[in-house]
């Protein structure tokens, strides 16, 4: 493709949440594989404290240092420009950026404002879900401030409501941190005051003796949802270290399972995905109990990682679309999706 015609795409990554680094990881490894000769590519980096930069390509792990960037004027250099969001966990998997984009104009991958902040909150996303009828594990939430006003009955009513183990998350963060499996009422307790380190609001879900089966779900309207695999946890579950450092995990895929609970596990990601307004990607998290309820929805991630041992991509591999044609089609979906938000809307009324 002649270099006039390439698309200009912005790699946005870095950020203000827990999740920098794993999206200064994912970040490199996207720009690697790439096609150079389809792509204008630009890096703009987050730092930590939130500015905007103009970062260098770097092999298997990008930094988010360099000098300032007008991100603003960037992304509106040109009418063809789409941004690439890799970013994780709050303001830049929770809508926040998405607004940016959408103010600037600009085409984007992934879902869109409102998809992208109930998918990131698991509270309200497990509302969304019980409201479609989608079977999940028993859950609670408790705000800070009930916490902090009685601590000992927050925690009774975690036990009483799910039993013992259960596990404790904020409610907006990803890459299982501030996750904790508690066993006991003190362990309960010394959870949710974790949690509250990340999130003003916990979750609280009943512990599942399961298998852990995702899915990859690429599309707009119309999603497609890959072959199901299974994480094989090294630690007691799959936690920060053990997904992007220990390397003690390991994947199946296919999973072992049975044709028809594969079905049936793709069919509710698809439908999950429609009801909760997603748009290009994201990854459908199940557990799967063999001998009892069978597929339980445990939450959807609308930014996966993108790295070497990431899900998502391997997952879309097996079923034959290669790394660099899988941006492809982000790109193109996000295009897509683009020409039809625009064209509703409507600035004059007269």
């Amino acid at each position: 493709m002649p270099k006039s015609e390439k698309t200009p795409l912005v790699i946005i990554f870095g950020g203000q949440s827990p999740e920098h680094e794993i999206s200064c990881i994912t970040a490199a490894y996207i720009y690697a594989n790439l096609d150079k000769e389809a792509y204008e590519t630009h890096l703009v980096g987050i730092t930590k404290q939130g500015a905007f930069v103009s970062a260098e390509p770097q092999p298997e792990k990008l930094s988010a240092e360099g000098p300032a960037v007008d991100l603003l004027s960037l992304l509106q250099s040109s009418g063809e420009t789409v941004a690439f969001p890799v970013l994780h966990g709050p303001l830049g998997e929770d809508g926040t950026i998405q607004g940016l984009f959408d103010i600037a104009g600009v085409a984007y991958v992934g879902a869109g404002v409102l998809g992208s902040a109930v998918a990131m909150d698991k509270r309200v996303c497990k509302l969304f879900l019980d409201h479609y009828g989608i079977a999940q594990a028993k859950w609670t939430s408790f705000t800070e401030t009930e916490f902090d006003s009685s601590p000992q009955d927050v925690v009774q009513a975690c036990v009483s409501e799910l039993g013992l183990p259960c596990f404790v998350k904020p409610a907006n963060m990803g890459s299982s941190i501030g996750i904790s499996k508690a066993k006991t009422e003190d362990e309960v307790l010394e959870a949710l005051k974790l949690a509250f380190k990340y999130d003003p609001v916990a979750v609280v879900e009943e512990a599942i003796v399961g298998r852990e089966i995702e899915f990859a779900v690429l599309g707009n309207e119309d999603p497609k949802v890959s072959t199901g695999g299974e994480i094989l946890p090294g630690a007691e579950f799959y936690d920060y270290n053990d997904k992007y450092f220990d390397g003690k995990s390991s994947s199946v895929i296919p999973a072992d399972i049975p044709g028809e609970a594969m079905a049936e596990m793709q069919q509710i990601a698809a439908q999950a995905y429609k009801g909760l307004g997603l748009s290009g990607l994201s990854r459908a998290d199940f557990l799967y109990e063999e001998n009892g309820r069978g597929a339980l929805l445990n939450e959807f991630n609308t930014m996966p990682g993108f790295t070497p041992i990431s899900m998502y991509p391997k997952l879309w591999e097996h079923d034959g679309i290669a790394y660099a044609a899988l941006i492809d089609e982000l790109v193109a979906l996000a295009q897509a999706r683009f020409a039809k938000v625009s064209a509703k809307r409507i600035t004059d009324v007269s």
